[in-house]
């Protein structure tokens, strides 16, 4: 008699085990969802950001920016960066320097 039981735990144990880890699962999912549209929406605008930039000012002959970026100008004289996420990052004169060959 002590095999139906025994059984029934185990079984038991297993249903419980599965139903436990699907919820996990379907949270890890959505997780990897957000952070592939995260890194694409990032990507989409940086490009956009580049290319406004690229039409509206003038892009910086010579000169690259701390991690070889391409250096714009803008109306005010003013100079920045576009980051990975498209948001214009403004310079200063000692983070400007000659491109390397």
């Amino acid at each position: 008699m002590r095999a139906p039981k025994t059984i029934s735990a185990v079984l038991f144990a297993l249903a419980f085990g599965a139903v436990a880890t699907l919820p996990a699962q379907a949270v890890f999912a959505q997780n990897n969802l957000d952070s592939t549209a995260k890194k694409v929406g990032n990507k989409t605008a940086s490009i956009a950001v580049k290319g406004a930039s690229a039409i509206t000012d003038k892009i910086y002959k010579g000169k690259e920016g701390p991690n070889g970026e391409t250096v714009y100008i803008n109306r005010k004289d003013q100079k920045y960066i576009v980051n990975e996420k498209g948001r214009k990052v403004y310079l200063k004169p000692s983070q400007i320097h000659n491109k390397k060959a």
